[in-house]
């Protein structure tokens, strides 16, 4: 989950697994894949940033697999 802001300031999560694209439309649009759309305030950079962030955090935890599945 990353966090983002509606355009009246309020903070929210998403689930940034979910994301199928995000666009500037002036506003930045996030679309989801149950196609829900959501405004908001942050830049498609800082939307990058964040998922890149969140998945950095979450795959530093993953266990080493080497590449017959294994762990290593």
């Amino acid at each position: 989950m990353i966090y983002v802001s509606r355009l009246n300031g309020k903070t929210f999560a998403v689930n940034c697994e979910l994301i199928e694209f995000v666009e500037a439309t002036p506003n930045t649009v996030i679309s989801m894949t149950s196609g829900r759309k959501i405004v908001v305030l942050e830049s498609i950079d800082d939307i990058i940033v964040k998922i890149l962030e969140y998945k950095k955090r979450v795959y530093q935890h993953a266990p080493s697999i080497n590449y017959h599945g294994n762990e290593v």
